[in-house]
């Protein structure tokens, strides 16, 4: 296996997977310190955007590790993509302009489709 993709893509998958939970299991209150748009959204919105983030997590590691469906691996990073693309328009038009988080996301997720399509 591709060592670079293990190492992108596990890192990408930790946080999104991170992020993921947080927002399943946390209330609107414990988030928005570190999430200011949280209370722009319907809470279901922002449960489905968790379970989301977790499955797409999911969809980074397990099918190149198992051998099964591996083309999932590059879909996931894809929709981290179009995610975080969707992120920044949310961000910016809530005059919230630190978008600096998103972009790098999007450059992680960039880099985990091309090592992921050499796999």
């Amino acid at each position: 296996m591709n060592i670079a993709y293990w190492i992108v893509a596990g890192l990408l998958a930790l946080f999104y997977f991170y992020a993921g939970t947080l927002k399943v299991i946390r209330s609107r209150d414990q988030l928005r310190p570190m999430m200011a748009w949280v209370d722009r959204i319907p809470l279901p919105a922002l449960r489905a955007l968790g379970t989301v983030e977790t499955l797409g997590a999911t969809g980074l590691i397990l099918p190149p590790l198992t051998g099964i469906a591996p083309s999932l691996a590059p879909a996931a990073a894809i929709g981290f993509v179009l995610l975080q693309t969707g992120a920044i328009a949310v961000h910016l038009t809530g005059e919230d302009r630190r978008i600096a988080l998103n972009v790098g996301l999007i450059a992680t997720a960039a880099v985990t489709i091309w090592l992921a399509t050499g796999l």
